[in-house]
């Protein structure tokens, strides 16, 4: 059985259409009927209501947004992947996680670091910043951030997920960490001139300090030091580290990754 956390995410909802006809368990809080596959309530705030579904063999697919008990809670869930006998565990990161980074990007390096030392096969999936994301940016024709002139990658969670598929679907391999890039890194005013030419109206991305941006997010609600730690990834992402791309979403799919401008013709109705 292929277990899913995280099931009615971007990423989640995605993988499960991708796994039609495999036995599939999607864990989730409260009932999805909407998932159209069988599913279990759990919460990853309570390890054991998760731990209790695992079986041995399952392949388990561990995923979910942050907050403030993510690490603790999964690694209490790969220990319990680990007493039950799961056969892999593939589990959704980010690029350059590692202990004591900022923000995601160290919480995510304390869970991948522990899933390494746990001896359950293990794929690490580390995607670069998500499409999905855009629309939640661009608010009255604008967007902001303190990236710079520099290119940054995005990818379509769509193309995490299929990556996902490929790997829960197919014989266990070697335990390894994998790159996830979309197939092209772009400066945040050419994504604006992307946004302008599939929504059919102006966007414009402004690019802020630091302390300004920290000013910014704090108006839009995000406490400190929150604030500018994430404006200061900002600024490192877009340093150039991001910008490189990976071929490994078509190594192991088969297929390239989306463009930029398929995401926004395929979310055109998520734009205000």
């Amino acid at each position: 059985m292929i277990v899913i956390t995280g099931a009615t995410g971007s990423i989640g909802r995605a993988l499960v259409e991708r796994l039609r006809g495999h036995d599939v368990l999607a864990v989730v809080r409260r009932p999805a009927d909407d998932l159209g596959c069988d599913y279990a309530l759990g919460d990853l705030d309570d390890p054991e209501t998760v731990g209790r579904l695992l079986s041995p063999g399952d392949r388990l697919f561990l995923n979910s947004s942050l907050w403030p008990g993510f690490v603790r809670a999964h690694q209490a869930v790969t220990d319990l992947a680990a007493r039950a006998g799961v056969a892999q565990v593939v589990a959704v990161s980010v690029r350059d996680a590692r202990p004591g980074a900022k923000l995601g990007g160290g919480m995510h390096g304390e869970v991948d670091a522990h899933l390494r030392k746990s001896g359950v096969p293990w794929s690490i999936l580390q995607p670069t910043g998500f499409m999905q994301n855009l629309p939640r940016d661009v608010r009255d024709g604008h967007f902001y951030g303190s990236y710079g002139a520099e290119p940054v990658n995005y990818i379509d969670t769509r193309d995490v997920a299929e990556v996902a598929a490929a790997l829960l679907t197919r014989p266990v391999g070697p335990s390894g960490d994998h790159v996830l890039t979309g197939p092209e890194s772009l400066s945040h005013d050419q994504i604006a001139e992307a946004l302008t030419a599939v929504l059919g109206r102006e966007i414009r991305y402004v690019d802020l300090p630091v302390p300004e941006m920290t000013a910014h997010l704090e108006r839009q609600g995000i406490p400190q030091p929150h604030a500018g730690d994430l404006a200061e990834l900002m600024a490192a992402t877009g340093d150039g580290r991001w910008a490189t791309t990976t071929t490994t979403v078509e190594d192991l799919t088969g297929r390239p990754p989306r463009p930029l401008t398929a995401f926004l013709t395929d979310h055109k109705h998520a734009f205000n």
